[in-house]
């Protein structure tokens, strides 16, 4: 069972960054796709970032494209979004996410759906 633990949200102004991490537990030696989500308030969850099972390859929305990262550490126990120049529109409620998958690219991840989900942690973007 694996079992994702996000942290790193918080308020930043327009401009600034964060990085959020999300502890990843329970996934011996499996391959998954990992992902991070966003919801804002009154509008549907939206994948934003997903990182391929080989753990370099990446996809991105277009709205973060440029300005995100995301990547995971070497003992494959901790995934990363890198913000950057974050706006107003970035403000939201932030899932890691993954799901089981044999050898998928990051763009391949982003079209699977997502079984294990985080707490989720909140971004808050002021102008």
């Amino acid at each position: 069972q694996v079992q994702l633990v996000e942290s790193g949200g918080g308020s930043v102004q327009a401009g600034g960054s964060l990085r959020l991490s999300c502890r990843v537990s329970g996934a011996g030696s499996s391959r998954y796709c990992l992902a991070w989500f966003r919801q804002a308030a009154g509008k549907e969850r939206e994948g934003v970032a997903f990182l391929g099972t080989g753990g370099r390859s990446t996809y991105f929305t277009d709205s973060v494209k440029g300005r995100f990262t995301i990547s995971r550490d070497n003992a494959k126990t901790t995934l990363y979004l890198q913000m950057t120049s974050l706006n107003a529109d970035d403000t939201g409620m932030y899932y890691c996410a993954a799901v089981s998958a044999t050898y998928r690219t990051g763009s391949q991840c982003s079209r699977l759906s997502y079984n294990y989900w985080g707490q989720g942690t909140q971004v808050t973007v002021s102008s």
